[in-house]
């Protein structure tokens, strides 16, 4: 095999998305702390998924297309840290095989390249040990193995290798990893994608598509439906939803669905359609679904109302933030913040979610507090997309969202805002506590699943029940004089939190204590320390 065309190419990513799929839970738990926001391999599957539902609007089948729609779809999908580096692979892999039908091994090797060449450039301080590690041994494998011969076969297999060698060794890279006893989750991930590319290269047997989600790249290829201009409006309700159900046909659905409105798209075959449509009647709409399967993910949303956002005056400097439970949402809004972007632990915002949320903002000029280490690479992704003029302002976690948000003067220069905002993300102290998903050993620290455990600053804590280990997170933080915060989450009732405060008070009784309902889920309390 010494050339690969755009239809086998997609055959090597769908068959690597499927093992993705497959192992995308397991990779989750190679989460150095056992804590219930271990989501690489999930944010790396959805932002393949995303990037392979692009093909569904290709027409042109060349190598070139393909490589350039998936890289397309992946930089508006990706979420967390371990998706937009991905998603760089991606775009370095497409603008190297840019305009071609089909690629050899020499071109291979250079689009591998390409892709780590992209991949690093993307990170401030790339790290080794991790998924950028893994992926530059795979592209030096690929490059010596073009230079010996043209097999594509050959070179699948020399690359596997090479990237499974030095992913044992990832731990000998970063301590960390080596202290918790696994392996880099990235560079997992990656190499469970290449798996597919060895699997096809190599014609092993066929790999079933695991999810109904690639029924999507056997859609009718319709075009994107058009936004609606204001003033321009027919049809009130945009609506949007998945149907699942055996042998599934889009044609019956999509003819069903015709007189019900217009910008139609029924994608998809087997058992699952996504379903796009503007009506007056979404329930009608749904019926009809309904009468061919089950209803998931429906979105309605009156365009009336999208339209008049629109029209909203133009402030000088908007603010979007990615926040996690409806208590903090409401905190943060009180603050001035434009936009809110669900940001759950295990379901990390993607780029172009984000990028949605900055278009949305009425300003030109617009600030992104992403509040979670995993999202800032997304934020900055979106950053670079937008036509506004965007400022990430990097705070890791939720206490230095806020302290940032403190700092905004809404009458300031975007400039001078970030310089702010950035300066006051040293101004706080953050803890949370949660429960732990799985039996680990960190740090020497025996962690049972289900038990209690916190983290402060970035330092693991357990032993005890919520309200101990709660104070052993404080007592690592707070000094005399401190303001300490509490936010309780959605698990936490109000009147178990005040009880808790009322406990710390008398443990810490030189530190003043606040406690907000946070809402959020997973974590029981997240605390800011001042």
């Amino acid at each position: 095999m010494q050339y690969i065309s755009g239809a086998q190419l997609q055959e090597v990513l769908v068959t690597g998305a499927a093992r993705l799929a497959r192992m995308r839970q397991e990779i989750d738990r190679l989460n150095v702390f056992p804590v219930p926001d271990g989501d690489t391999g999930t944010n790396m599957y959805l932002t393949f998924l995303v990037a392979l539902q692009e093909l569904g609007q290709v027409g042109d089948d060349s190598l070139g297309a393909v490589t350039k729609a998936v890289a397309h779809g992946a930089l508006l999908g990706a979420r967390g840290n371990s998706g937009v580096i991905l998603s760089q692979i991606l775009q370095g892999f497409a603008s190297a095989l840019a305009g071609k039908d089909q690629g050899c091994a020499g071109d291979i090797a250079v689009a591998l390249e390409k892709g780590v060449e992209f991949a690093y450039r993307a990170m401030s301080e790339p790290v080794e040990g991790t998924i950028l590690t893994v992926a530059r041994s795979a592209a030096e494998a690929a490059r010596e193995a073009a230079e010996r011969s043209p097999d594509l076969r050959r070179l699948s297999l020399h690359v596997y290798r090479r990237a499974a060698e030095t992913l044992t060794l990832t731990p000998e890279m970063l301590p960390v990893l080596k202290k918790a006893g696994v392996v880099d989750a990235g560079g997992k991930g990656l190499l469970v994608i290449l798996e597919g590319m060895l699997h096809v290269f190599r014609r092993f047997r066929q790999e079933e598509l695991l999810t109904a989600s690639f029924d999507f790249l056997t859609g009718s290829g319709q075009s994107t439906p058009r936004m609606e201009e204001p003033g321009d409006i027919r049809f009130l309700y945009c609506t949007e939803f998945l149907v699942r159900g055996p042998d599934l046909k889009s044609d019956e659905l999509r003819a069903n669905l015709r007189h019900l409105g217009d910008c139609l798209m029924v994608v998809g075959n087997g058992n699952m359609l996504k379903v796009h449509i503007h009506s007056n009647n979404p329930g009608r709409v749904l019926e009809e679904g309904l009468r061919h399967g089950t209803l998931h993910e429906v979105h309605i949303n009156n365009m009336a109302d999208q339209t008049a956002e629109l029209k909203q005056p133009k402030k000088p400097l908007g603010l979007v933030a990615v926040v996690s439970g409806e208590g903090l949402a409401k905190i943060f809004e009180s603050l001035g913040t434009d936009t809110i972007v669900s940001g759950q632990q295990t379901m990390n915002p993607s780029t172009e979610e984000i990028l949605r949320a900055v278009e949305r903002v009425p300003a030109d000029r617009v600030l992104i507090l992403p509040n979670n280490s995993n999202i800032i690479l997304a934020a900055q992704q979106a950053q670079a997309l937008s036509k506004k003029e965007v400022r990430v302002v990097p705070s890791r976690t939720v206490p230095q969202g806020l302290a940032a948000m403190l700092a905004f003067a809404p009458d300031a220069s975007l400039e001078a805002n970030v310089s702010r905002m950035e300066a006051a993300l040293g101004n706080v102290l953050t803890g949370e506590v949660t429960q732990a998903v799985r039996d680990a050993t960190v740090d020497g620290q025996e962690i049972t699943a289900g038990g209690w455990l916190g983290i402060a600053e970035g330092k693991l804590v357990t032993g005890g029940s919520l309200a101990e280990v709660t104070e052993k997170v404080i007592g690592a933080l707070v000094a005399t004089g401190s303001l300490v915060t509490l936010y309780h989450g959605k698990n936490v009732s109000t009147a178990e939190a005040e009880e808790m405060l009322a406990g710390l008070r008398a443990v810490f009784p030189g530190a003043e204590f606040e406690l907000y309902y946070g809402g959020q889920p997973l974590y029981h309390f997240i605390i800011s320390v001042e």
